[in-house]
């Protein structure tokens, strides 16, 4: 099974959704191949801008900061339930689209062999956590090139990466691409190319629908010779001879 997701590292409900899904996949018992997706919930944010989360928050949105701090408050003990410790007090203002670059060089390292299966999405868990825990500046490049490290990717490819625009093309066809599909905000799940979930919605829906990809998974139809037996294979017992 494969699961694509749309998110952005400074996007509460995509570390809520995170956990969400990977609850209902243990519950399950199906194991998925995860690809990240690059979806900038801001592109016009800045890494210098010194206002505190619920100021940007408030202005944002024209409610005003009292406001921004109750939907924080909201959000933080939501994240809770499942298990996650939020600081959004900390939080620090990023633009993502290096850390998105960065995760792109991480898959493409992954499909290649040179690092492992899942560093994609272990750069995907710490650079939430640094975050939304940790109050990390996820826009720093110095910041970008430890955590990476740090997941396992090669120091100098990080370097590089950072140092230019590579990526910055599949960025931009992520976030096309997200819109394509309807989704207009993350996060935004597809499972096996067939079941859209939007949001983070509870276990039951994403149980639902790995479910149901599992239960439409094609089966295999085997073709062999008429009469032939399994002789020429190997078994849990040994081979033939």
């Amino acid at each position: 099974m494969r699961i694509d997701i749309w998110s952005d590292v400074v996007c509460p409900w995509c570390y809520i959704g995170k956990r969400r899904l990977e609850q209902a996949l243990t519950e399950s018992g199906e194991k998925a191949e995860i690809v990240w997706h690059s979806f900038q919930l801001d592109p016009s944010s800045t890494n210098d801008d010194p206002r505190s989360l619920d100021e940007r928050l408030g202005e944002k949105y024209g409610r005003g900061p009292d406001w921004a701090k109750e939907a924080n408050a909201h959000v933080t003990a939501t994240a809770a339930e499942v298990g996650l410790e939020f600081h959004l007090e900390d939080a620090k203002s990023a633009n993502t689209v290096d850390a998105h670059r960065v995760l792109h060089l991480a898959l493409e390292l992954a499909e290649a062999g040179d690092v492992p299966a899942d560093a994609q999405s272990r750069l995907k868990e710490r650079l939430l956590k640094a975050y939304f825990t940790e109050g990390l500046p996820v826009g720093d490049h110095a910041t970008l090139t430890r955590l990476a490290v740090e997941t396992g990717l090669p120091a100098d490819q990080v370097s590089d990466v950072l140092a230019g625009t590579t990526y910055a093309d599949d960025v931009a066809a992520d976030q096309a691409q997200a819109l394509a599909y309807g989704a207009n905000g993350v996060p935004f799940f597809v499972i096996d190319q067939k079941y859209g979930v939007s949001g983070a919605q509870p276990v039951e829906v994403f149980q639902e629908a790995i479910r149901r990809a599992a239960a439409e998974r094609p089966a295999v139809t085997l073709i062999t010779t008429p009469g032939a037996t399994d002789d020429a294979a190997c078994g849990p017992d040994g081979c033939a001879i």
